[in-house]
């Protein structure tokens, strides 16, 4: 056996081993000088088939792959890459699409003499493929399922954040943006004021018409002071039972009295459905309001207690009223006779 012959039995093992079919092109003639053989067979395709009926390889390409192949056969052949390399999927003889990949180059090519000889490899990749997809497929699952749990994160901490009822910001948000509220009130001196609102004979209404009704009561009148919120800037919570607190960030005193005094109107004009029949009720509240300085020593929570006794002062006006913490005759306290007594409770 000659070193020719001994070199290509070596080369034919080398292939084997690595799972390799060498094929080549004619460059000059356009001939297939050798055929990638073992790839059609391992697409199903018999000796006879191959000879015969597979003469244009570019027949069995996907139809998403040709144009890819051919770019990347042309950016070789004209130097822009300096070898060919591809991933496509050819069709098996039962129809099945089995991923393949090519290595080739140009070779006998001089300096000055262009290369008469495509040479290359096709490879089976489709193991490589389908883990890729699987784990395309399970990293898509992954993101879908974060997307979700985001979307239930925010769901819950909206749900931990707000009133169930009424949709305000709840007791222990109200404390955590109050809290942020008053830091930057004593960061840049800016007035806060604060409301805490309180319907009148809550209880009665209970009593009369069931808790239903006295939810519908409540719910109308969150609306009624949601409705005087600036959005980005006020907070508007529902502080337990049937109290509400209306926090007014960069609000001085007189400027909160106006917007309590205004509230206390709206709710009184209020007609709220309690039964089918077209029954309905109206109700009042009562309100007291505080405004905290930079430099009085108060706290967040104090200006609620603050605000707090104010409120039960407007309680003892009569209520359906609005008074003013620490408020003089003269400069800010006010009260309205109730409109409606239902009896019982405050």
């Amino acid at each position: 056996m000659g070193e020719v012959d001994l070199n290509k039995e070596r080369l034919e093992l080398a292939l084997e081993a690595a799972g390799l079919d060498l094929w080549e092109n004619d460059l000059i003639t356009g001939n297939v000088t050798r055929k990638a053989t073992k790839t059609f067979e391992e697409l199903g395709f018999t000796e006879d088939e191959i000879v015969s009926g597979v003469q244009d390889i570019y027949g069995l390409f996907h139809p998403d792959d040709i144009d890819t192949v051919r770019k990347a056969v042309a950016d070789h052949l004209t130097g822009v890459t300096p070898q060919y390399r591809c991933e496509f999927r050819l069709r098996s003889k039962s129809g099945e699409w089995v991923w393949f990949a090519n290595y080739g180059r140009i070779m006998d090519g001089h300096s000055a003499t262009p290369g008469k000889r495509l040479i290359g490899v096709t490879f089976n990749i489709h193991d490589r493929k389908c883990r890729e997809t699987e784990i395309a497929q399970i990293n898509q699952q992954l993101t879908e399922q974060n997307r979700l749990l985001q979307q239930l994160n925010t769901a819950l901490e909206r749900l931990a954040a707000n009133d169930s009822l009424t949709g305000l910001s709840n007791r222990r948000t109200l404390m955590e943006l109050g809290a942020k509220e008053y830091k930057r009130t004593e960061r840049f001196g800016h007035p806060l004021s604060l409301l805490v609102v309180d319907i009148d004979l809550f209880k009665a209404v209970n009593d009369a018409y069931g808790h239903l009704a006295g939810d519908r009561v409540i719910c109308a009148v969150a609306q009624a002071c949601a409705a005087r919120k600036r959005s980005g800037v006020d907070i508007v919570a529902r502080f337990g039972g049937e109290e509400f607190v209306i926090v007014l960030p960069e609000t001085d005193g007189p400027s909160a009295l106006r917007v309590a005094e205004t509230l206390r109107q709206d709710v009184e004009a209020l007609r709220v459905a309690v039964g089918d029949a077209g029954k309905d009720v109206a109700v009042t509240v009562s309100i007291g309001v505080a405004t905290l300085h930079k430099g009085s020593g108060l706290d967040f929570e104090e200006l609620v207690n603050r605000a707090d006794k104010a409120l039960y002062q407007a309680k003892g006006t009569g209520r359906n009223a609005v008074y003013v913490a620490d408020a003089q005759p003269d400069d800010g306290g006010m009260a309205a006779p109730t409109q409606l007594d239902l009896g019982g409770g405050i």
